[in-house]
This record gives C-alpha cells, sequence and structure tokens, in this order.
C-alpha cells in the first residue's frame, strides 16, 4: 500500500477528504503522517483522531528557509512517503525540497490556473468581476503554482457572491478532485515525466485532463 505525507498550514479540510478516501478505499493507500508549520493547525487535530502521526515544526527555531527545509525533509523521509501532498500549507518550499521531492509533490491551489497564482485568489477574481473561478490540482516545480496542471474544476460566481460564498463552493469541488488526483497517482496511472503531467500513458493538456 503506497504512503503518503501530507503538509498543511491551517484547518485542514482537504486533508480530511484525503483520509477519509484512504478510509474508505477510494485511495488505495494511507497518509502516514502529517506535518505543520504552525502548532495550532487544526489539521494536527484531524490527523490524531485518525491515528495518524502528526508533527509541527516552527520556522523560528531555523536559521533560514533552507535549515527549516532540510528539518522538514529529514522528518518526512522517516515515513518513506510515495507521494508528498501539500493541503493548503502556506509556505514558499526551498528549490532543494522541491528538487527532493521532484515527481513525486502534488498541490492544489484555489484558482484556475495560470490564473492568479499566489495568495487572495477568490478577491481577485471578485475584484475583476469573473464570472467562473475554480480549482487546480498540479504537480510542483520551483515556479510558484506553476507546475503541470493535473485536473481543474469550475464553479460559478454569482452576483453578490462574498469571498466566503466563492470559498465554500471551491472547497467542496477540491474535496473531490483532489483524492481523485492522487488515487491515480497511487494507482500508477498518473507520472510527471519531462517537465509534463501523463495520465495513462498520454501527456495531459496544459488545463490538465478533461471529459471529452
Amino acid at each position: 500500500m503506497k504512503k503518503l505525507v501530507v503538509l498543511i498550514s491551517g484547518n485542514g479540510s482537504n486533508l480530511q477528504s484525503i483520509l477519509d478516501a484512504c478510509a474508505s478505499g477510494r485511495i488505495n493507500g494511507s497518509v502516514a503522517a502529517v506535518f505543520s508549520n504552525k502548532a495550532s493547525a487544526y489539521g494536527l487535530t484531524r490527523a490524531r483522531e485518525a491515528h495518524v502521526p502528526s508533527h509541527a515544526l516552527a520556522a523560528s527555531e531555523f536559521a533560514d528557509r533552507d535549515a527549516f527545509d532540510r528539518q522538514l525533509m529529514q522528518e518526512i523521509d522517516a515515513y518513506a512517503p510515495d507521494l508528498v501532498v501539500l493541503a493548503g500549507y502556506m509556505r514558499i518550499l526551498s528549490p532543494a525540497f522541491v528538487a527532493h521531492y521532484h515527481d513525486r509533490l502534488v498541490n492544489i491551489h484555489p484558482s484556475l490556473l495560470p490564473k492568479y497564482p499566489g495568495l487572495h485568489t477568490h478577491r481577485q477574481a471578485l475584484e475583476n468581476g469573473d464570472e467562473e473561478h475554480g480549482t487546480s490540482v498540479h504537480f510542483v516545480t520551483d515556479e510558484l503554482d506553476g507546475g503541470p496542471i493535473v485536473l481543474q474544476a469550475r464553479v460559478p460566481v454569482f452576483a453578490g457572491d462574498s469571498e466566503d460564498d466563492i470559498s465554500a463552493r471551491v472547497q467542496h469541488q477540491e474535496h473531490a478532485i483532489y483524492p481523485l488526483v492522487i488515487s491515480w497517482f497511487v494507482d500508477g496511472r498518473l507520472q510527471m515525466r519531462a517537465g509534463k503531467a501523463w495520465l495513462d500513458g498520454e501527456p495531459l493538456p496544459p488545463q490538465g485532463y478533461a471529459h471529452d
């Protein structure tokens, strides 16, 4: 059974969807450990309730980002994960970290990439009058939110929506598509090769998998 390590910074709702998918067999794997850069993250409580080892590392205890990431890599590697999953992890990763987990590091971002990398994506969608917003699962590269996209989900933006309205709509889709993408990887269907995402032996288009 394949092993996942999940990195979080906050509430951990995507972590919960992954834990549930592992428990139900939708992901043929298990979460071996959860790490957070914030000891107060509720996602750590979710991990403990699921009897999954949980760890918090504080950036203030390290000289710089590279030192933090070196320690994080060492602790992650103790679990020998097949896939490292970023689920609301709010630290920018060092190039050494990204290189170390090359081809087995995925992230979910709350926008239809390449639109709105970085923070405050829902606010930007509202300010720009977008009629459509969404979320993207992608492999991680050195470019912020710029790795090859595996799968996107779209949601409508309605007149009068608040950021919270859009966030709830987007999270509902995230909880569906992130476990699905992880299951593809665990089952050997998904991989990153030559800077592209491949599914079932075929390279995916720039916006990821799409139904015919």
